[in-house]
């Protein structure tokens, strides 16, 4: 693969932007901890209070005096705000919503202190308290408590908003009085508050009191002025304690379904509890994770809309182990995590946090406390749905796409893809024809490549990627399809077109390494988790990024499950892994001393080699009729041999379905470059190929790599003038589809396009705009591509035994001076096809060719210089009879006529 621009914005991290850094710094302040007066740790008890009533007598005074001038403020307060409704009511006011700016903006307003009222109860008061008769409390409640709220406020939706009203009459029910609370142990407190802590739901929610005497409610919500507990009849105001907690311990025997409604500066929000909530992970998918065999880890990590103990909402779970706590933030809490503590589930270092009301569209990110105290905002690893760049957050999805395309699934695993025509048009897809969205594109990209003939689509990478001059090859949403062009279910309903269409759908995949954005995976949660801990085996040394640590279980099974995510969730025909080269050897682009050899001293990473292989059997498992295909631009041993069969090497194979063929591509391209009258210099650049064209199952690609970079287009390599780079470009098309191995082809080249590609702008088609004056030239080169496929698919001779040796037959592979190769090709019935080409601008009359003595006649089938295609028409319109002059040791031959700078195919009459 073609070393590939980093993610660049500026300075010397390119992929920092300053939006994200003035983020991160504002996240990584730490929240300042109120300290409570002295005293108010918790109440004493009745037993200690009577021994100690000589002692607190003078205190108790002292507080009685305190608490009736308190509740005479308290009264005259109350007296005012019952005016105040009483007012608004009259003049029947249209409520308010809030907003995100205005609960911003009113922070400080609605995160009061709570010292003064803390002050006021000493621990002499606590004691006179504890001596009052049960009357005395029930008394004091009946003042104290608000209202209870009609039937209609417990039905309000998870996050109804709405601006305090005035309440309704109570009902004669005896309201449940407030009692004392046991206060919050401070280490749970600092926990919470510097988003550290790994049970929140220990201490939140509601709890049965240790001692029996009723439920402890505790809610954290900063920057609420109230927070009321709502449970059929029973409603109750918690006691305000500072710093957004709030708290009441209720004389209930059992813990009751209930709700909260908090208040906020200009509105009270009415919602359930997230913290009442059981973990939504089962210990089964815990277990899986844990082992590293979650094959459908996307179903257990990530962001899940779901139903949960009888409520709506999302499922939030992260894999953090280094983390010392996670929060949630997003749109919902105006991206401040404090009051969204997550839980960690065991030591498998999941964190899950079920949040009601929280549904399709919500942005969100994960905010994790480091080992080091910092903070940082990431994007979901397992999102399934981000924003489009440059924003980076993640979205809640959940599919809704209805497939059409179940009597492909089932037809496409009949024939093994290595014994099957698969002919492969490769695209760009925002550049293809740029602005169109996915299903722009499923309504002209199928019908164009079904036109042409080929059986497949390649797809360069499609996962969420930052920098779109990256092409894809450096992703951070490895499960989320580019927002670039639309939704996830927008990328199903163009795959399901092609479906449709009749054209396989393939995809490169980028398993071997990722770019280093702070809001992605670099570091995720403050170590190198994702990456290896090695740095020297952590830094990609071609293209700045950072590669997978493929020995550590969970990030094999994050990959592992990927591979699968993209088969099973988006129909997915195959996967062609990118680089895989640069995850096999240890010494990839390393000078010595910049690597560290495996357990057996060898170059090889041992690692990776056995994600490879668990990736490809588990595929090939879960997934009938989809192929793998490696880009390996090495020699190694067995890439697409069975992963249990081992080979010279000692190895098992890699397990791969096809290899992309590199060796071909770089010889007969380097022939193809030279001018005629050197070729026979380089003729063995062309026969090459066959001495090791059995070793793996091959794609011949040329390749988006091919094209750019200063390579020059498929024509423009080409030598001569105008008509001779296009007679040539058509003559290597017609000897590549003939040679044994699949075939794929960049866009743009099926038409002879002259400028490289650029993924800012994409192929030319204006060149085969009409009114353009050498549009025929470009549409003679598509017209001999579409042939060409024809051809191929109706001739099983050129791709049924394509993995066989006896598949293939030279006839003249040594005629360096005429710069000729002819060759046979067979099916399984042995019925051939006899290929020739003439790499010399000359046209030879009366060629004789040696030919099987068992075949009556040889017809044209196709000829490269016809002049449909833009060529001299030179052609053989008449059967071609074998005579009985032995040539090229065959008992029989023919004379035929070899074009210029052509390929012909010859088929029997």
């Amino acid at each position: 693969m073609t070393p590939r621009t980093t993610s660049s914005s500026s300075g010397s991290d390119p992929n920092v932007t300053a939006e994200e850094t003035t983020a991160h710094q504002e996240k990584a302040a730490v929240p300042k901890q109120a300290t409570a007066p002295e005293g108010t740790a918790a109440p004493m008890p009745l037993k200690t209070a009577v021994a100690d009533k000589a002692v607190a007598k003078k205190a108790a005074e002292k507080a009685v005096a305190k608490k009736a001038v308190a509740k005479k403020a308290t009264a005259k307060k109350a007296a005012v705000k019952k005016a105040a409704v009483k007012k608004a009511t009259a003049k029947k006011a249209p409520a308010k919503k809030a907003t995100a700016k205005t609960a911003s903006a009113e922070k400080a307003v609605a995160k009061k202190a709570t010292a003064k009222t803390a002050a006021a109860k000493t621990a002499a008061a606590k004691t006179a308290a504890a001596k009052k008769t049960t009357a005395a409390k029930s008394a004091s409640a009946k003042k104290t408590a608000p209202a209870k709220k009609t039937t209609a406020a417990k039905k309000a939706p998870a996050t109804k908003a709405t601006t305090p009203k005035k309440k309704t009459a109570a009902k004669k029910t005896t309201p449940q009085p407030r009692v004392a609370t046991p206060a919050l142990a401070p280490v749970d407190r600092d926990r919470l508050l510097t988003g550290t802590h790994h049970d929140p739901h220990s201490v939140l929610g509601a709890h049965p009191a240790p001692d029996g005497s009723g439920v402890i409610f505790r809610a954290f919500r900063p920057y609420a002025l109230s927070v009321t507990v709502v449970a059929d009849d029973l409603r109750t105001e918690l006691h305000d304690d500072g710093d957004g907690f709030f708290s009441g311990l209720l004389p209930l025997t059992d813990v009751p379904e209930y709700r909260l409604s908090v208040e906020y500066e200009g509105t009270v929000l009415d919602t359930e509890d997230p913290y009442r909530f059981l973990p939504t992970l089962g210990d089964l998918d815990l277990h899986l994770i844990g082992e590293g065999r979650h094959e459908q880890l996307w179903r257990a990590l990530g962001a899940e809309p779901m139903m949960h103990q009888g409520v709506t909402g999302t499922r939030f779970t992260v894999w953090a182990p280094n983390a010392r706590g996670v929060s949630l933030a997003g749109g919902f809490n105006y991206w401040d995590g404090t009051g969204f503590p997550m839980r960690s589930l065991g030591g498998t270092g999941v964190w899950e946090l079920f949040v009601p009301g929280i549904g399709e569209g919500e942005l969100y990110k994960f905010e994790i406390t480091r080992p080091d105290g910092s903070k940082t905002l990431r994007a979901d690893p397992l999102a399934r749905r981000a924003e489009a760049p440059p924003d980076t957050s993640s979205i809640v999805h959940a599919s809704h796409y209805e497939w059409g395309d179940a009597e492909w699934l089932e037809r496409r695993g009949e024939v093994p893809v290595h014994e099957a025509p698969f002919s492969v048009y490769e695209v760009h897809l925002p550049s293809w024809r740029p602005g169109l969205t996915y299903r722009q594109l499923a309504d002209q990209l199928p019908a164009y490549v079904r036109d042409l003939g080929f059986t497949h689509v390649e797809l360069m990478p499609v996962a969420e990627h930052p920098f779109g001059g990256s092409w894809g090859y450096q992703v951070t949403g490895f499960y989320a399809p580019t927002a670039r062009l639309g939704t996830p279910d927008d990328f199903k309903y163009f795959v399901d077109a092609c479906h449709r269409a009749g054209i396989g759908v393939l995809m490169d995949w980028v398993p071997a390494h990722f770019p280093r954005d702070d809001w992605a995976l670099a570091e995720f949660d403050g170590r190198p988790l994702y990456e290896h801990e090695d740095p020297l085996r952590a830094a990609h040394p071609d293209w700045g990024t950072l590669e997978f640590d493929f020995g550590r279980k969970e990030v094999r099974n994050f990959l592992v499950a990927n591979a699968l995510y993209w088969c099973e969730e988006f129909h997915i025909d195959g996967l062609r892994v990118d680089a895989v080269a640069s995850m096999l050897y240890l010494d990839y682009s390393r000078e010595p001393g910049q690597w560290t050899p495996n357990e057996h001293g060898g170059r090889e990473n041992l690692d990776a080699v056995a994600f490879l292989q668990e990736m490809n059997a588990t595929v090939y498992r879960r997934n009938p009729g989809v192929v793998t295909i490696a880009e390996e631009s090495t020699a190694w041993d067995g890439v697409t041999r069975a992963t249990h069969h081992k080979g010279p090497s000692g190895f098992g194979g890699l397990g791969f379905g096809l290899k992309w063929n590199m060796g071909w591509m770089h010889d007969s391209l380097q022939y193809m470059a030279h001018e005629p009258i050197h070729r026979k210099y380089h003729h063995h650049e062309m026969t090459f190929s066959m001495v090791y064209a059995y070793s793996e199952n091959y794609v011949l690609p040329i390749s988006h790599d091919e094209v750019v970079h200063g390579k020059r287009s498929l024509v423009s390599k080409m030598p001569g003038d105008w008509w001779q780079q296009r007679a040539n470009h058509r003559a290597y098309l017609g000897f590549m589809w003939a040679h044994p191995g699949k075939q794929l082809l960049f866009m743009g080249q099926e038409f002879a396009q002259g400028a490289e590609w650029s993924e800012a702008h994409g192929p030319d088609w204006w060149l085969l705009d009409p009114q353009y004056g050498a549009e025929a030239d470009h549409r003679g080169v598509r017209d001999l591509v579409r042939d060409l496929n024809t051809v191929y698919r109706h001739t099983a001779a050129l791709w049924q035994r394509d993995t066989h040796p006896e598949g293939f037959e030279w006839i003249v592979g040594d005629a360096a001076d005429d710069n000729v190769l002819a060759f046979l090709r067979y099916d399984a019935t042995a019925a051939p096809l006899l290929a020739i080409s003439n790499f010399s601008p000359v046209v030879r009359h009366d060629y004789r060719v040696g030919v099987p003595d068992d075949i009556p006649a040889w017809h044209e089938t196709l000829n490269t210089d016809a002049h449909r295609y833009g060529g001299s028409d030179v052609t053989n319109p008449d059967p071609l009879k074998p005579e009985a002059m032995p040539w090229h040791g065959r008992p029989a031959s023919i004379r035929l006529t070899l074009p210029p700078l052509a390929t012909v195919w010859l088929r029997p009459s």
